[in-house]
C-alpha cells in the first residue's frame, strides 16, 4: 500500500513540477536574412518538447510553446540555433512559481531544474514571472562577464553543480542562473 502511495505521490508531483514554463522567448544573433531566420525557425521546430514556434524576422526572435507534458530543456534550444549556423543573443522564460523563496547568489530546485538567482532582492515568488537567462551561449560574453559580480559560486562560469558547492553533488547537475525581468 506504502508503495502505491509513493508512485502515485510521485507521479503527482512529477506532473505538477514540470507544468510551471508558460513560454520561452528566444533572439538569435548572426541573422542577415529571411533564410536565416527560416533555418533557426526549422531547426528549433524540431526540437522534440517544442509544440509551436513564432518567428519575428524583424527582431530575430521566437517564442516557443511546450508540449503538454511541458518537459523542457534550454540547452537543446541553444544547440538548436548553433546547429542552423547562429547563436543565441538572449533567452527568457515565462515561470509560474508557488511559494519559491529567492535571494541573490542560492540555488532553487523547481519545476525539475536548478536555478541560480542572480541581482535579485530576497523575496518570495508567488505567480507569473518572466526570467532571463544568464549563463554563456545565452548572452553576449560582455553580459556574461557583467554578470559574474553578482555572484561568488564557480557554477556560474562551469553551468554545473559540482563546481558550485564545497561538496560535489550528483557528478554536474546542470544549473541555470537566472535573474528577474524588470
Amino acid at each position: 500500500m506504502k508503495q502505491i502511495l509513493f508512485v502515485v505521490a510521485f507521479a503527482i508531483t512529477s506532473t505538477i513540477s514540470y507544468s510551471q514554463v508558460k513560454k520561452i522567448q528566444l533572439q538569435a544573433a548572426g541573422l542577415t536574412c529571411s533564410i536565416c531566420s527560416k533555418a533557426v525557425f526549422k531547426a528549433l521546430s524540431a526540437v522534440a518538447f517544442v509544440k509551436d514556434v513564432k518567428a519575428d524576422i524583424k527582431t530575430s526572435s521566437y517564442t516557443i510553446s511546450l508540449k503538454d507534458e511541458n518537459v523542457f530543456d534550454f540547452d537543446a534550444l541553444q544547440k538548436a540555433v548553433v546547429s542552423s549556423g547562429f547563436s543565441v543573443a538572449k533567452l527568457s522564460a515565462d515561470i509560474n512559481f508557488s511559494n519559491a523563496k529567492i535571494e541573490n547568489d542560492t540555488h532553487l530546485k523547481y519545476g525539475g531544474k536548478t536555478f541560480h538567482f542572480l541581482n535579485v532582492k530576497p523575496q518570495t515568488l508567488n505567480g507569473d514571472y518572466s526570467v532571463s537567462l544568464l549563463d554563456k551561449n545565452f548572452v553576449t560574453a560582455k553580459e556574461f562577464k557583467a554578470n559574474n559580480k553578482f555572484t561568488t559560486m564557480k557554477c556560474y562560469q562551469t553551468g554545473v553543480m559540482e563546481s558550485c558547492c564545497s561538496k560535489p553533488s550528483k557528478g554536474g547537475e546542470r544549473v541555470y542562473h537566472i535573474t528577474l525581468k524588470s
